[in-house]
């Protein structure tokens, strides 16, 4: 039990969260698990609905809770979507590099996070199931080539080996901390100088900052 309020006496500075999509069975549950548990199971079964996991770590001696969410990739469950999204700074959008059927849907997915998240969300396209290379169906390069055009990270992971799972989770919580901290930099600066940003030849795309009808654009790139 110390572990357990220890948590609770512990002093979060900021709570994010991200959203798992992507088809059923690409593995979403399990990388949630190898992220926030170390754990895998061979015999896992199917999300049913939402299920969520927290995980706490320190970013730029800042203490981050993560709250992971994941959701059953099933048309049927589909309905929780707008909820589901409504909060997340992050998203991981999964595919299985064993099946093309799951990579192919991977536009859809994107078109509908989007349609239901902020703007400014950060997202990695990620291949899982890299220790499967054998069964390979979709090439490193195509994956990489769709990310770049739509302003992706791309990670490929395995969580059976654990391979690239907690580096592609830090990577989307480091990038939403950089984000946020520029955002909270911007609104200090503009208060401190009357409205006139201190970033001289600095743009910064910030989630309801922009002027109406600005452009937008995502700071990210693959990696």
């Amino acid at each position: 039990m110390s572990n357990l309020y220890g948590e609770f006496n512990q002093k979060i500075d900021h709570v994010y969260k991200v959203v798992l999509i992507g088809d059923s069975a690409v593995g979403k549950s399990q990388l949630l698990a190898r992220f926030a548990r170390n754990e895998f199971s061979l015999d896992s079964k199917a999300t049913i609905g939402v299920e969520f996991q927290t995980k706490t770590l320190t970013i730029d001696h800042k203490t981050i809770k993560a709250q992971i969410w994941d959701t059953a990739g099933q048309e049927r469950y589909r309905a929780v979507t707008s909820a589901y999204y409504r909060g997340a700074l992050g998203a991981m959008l999964v595919y299985d590099i064993t099946k093309r059927q799951s990579f192919d849907h991977v536009a859809r997915w994107l078109e509908e996070l989007r349609g239901h998240a902020d703007k400014n969300l950060i997202i990695m396209l990620i291949g899982n199931k890299s220790d499967l290379g054998t069964l390979r169906a979709i090439p490193t390069e195509d994956a990489k080539e769709f990310a770049q055009q739509e302003n992706l990270f791309f990670m490929e992971t395995s969580a059976l080996e654990a391979t690239n799972v907690e580096t592609a989770f830090l990577t989307v919580l480091s990038e939403i901390y950089r984000i946020t901290s520029k955002k909270s930099l911007v609104a200090n600066n503009e208060q401190e100088s009357g409205g006139g940003s201190l970033l001289k030849g600095t743009e910064i795309a910030v989630p309801g900052q922009e002027p109406a009808g600005g452009s937008k654009s995502m700071c990210c790139m693959s990696s």
